[in-house]
């Protein structure tokens, strides 16, 4: 059936409403002060933690996982301009994560994985809607004890996880969790662009008063 032939009015309605939610979640991330000064401070961090040679590990549950592979495969491959590799990693590997939650249950999966592979230096990016997950909160103890630098990425400011961390940034985004992945999505480009800045200057133009 042609596109043009497919006219439900109501329809129509309920997708210009779901995408006005979208412009007025990410009108409010823009008008955040705290989230934007979150966003930048995170940026930095990250930064860092790649240039004193470092490591920087993302976790997540469900989309927030797929989130965190986004995240890491932006630096480790590439985001917009060809530069050298940046040693990122989702803890993603089905292996590890079956063996882990077996062995000592899915609370542990993601600060197992980092006690094998995490050192001081590094940074945890720790990826959830809700900011309570119990595996999530495990890991911010995890790497805290490892000597990295934690970030929070949650829905909403004063999560638990939120308060683990050392930079929270807790999206505006309201109580549906796909309202606060597309923001999460926006801030993940953010930090890596701001990274980029950082350590690859040459890829981005001049910036003018």
């Amino acid at each position: 059936m042609p596109a043009q032939a497919m006219s439900d009015p109501l329809m129509i309605d309920r997708i210009r409403a779901a995408l006005s939610e979208s412009a007025e979640a990410l009108s409010s991330l823009m008008g955040s002060e705290r989230a934007l000064v979150s966003i930048g401070r995170a940026g930095e961090a990250l930064a860092a933690a790649f240039g004193r040679g470092g490591r920087v590990f993302a976790c997540g549950n469900g989309g927030s996982m797929s989130d965190a592979i986004h995240f890491a495969e932006e630096l480790s491959g590439r985001y917009r301009k060809d530069r050298p590799a940046l040693a990122a990693v989702a803890i993603s590997d089905p292996g590890h994560l079956t063996c882990a939650a077996n062995d000592f249950g899915f609370d542990q999966v993601f600060a197992r994985y980092l006690e094998a592979h995490g050192r001081q230096g590094d940074a945890l990016l720790a990826i959830s809607t809700s900011g309570k997950s119990g595996n999530l909160l495990a890991a911010a103890r995890r790497a805290k004890d490892l000597g990295m630098t934690v970030i929070a990425l949650t829905g909403k400011p004063g999560s638990p996880l939120g308060l683990s961390a050392e930079i929270e940034i807790g999206t505006p985004a309201g109580e549906w969790s796909d309202r606060v992945q597309e923001l999460h999505i926006k801030v993940i480009h953010l930090l890596v662009e701001i990274v980029e800045r950082r350590l690859f200057p040459e890829n981005y133009p001049p910036e003018t008063d």
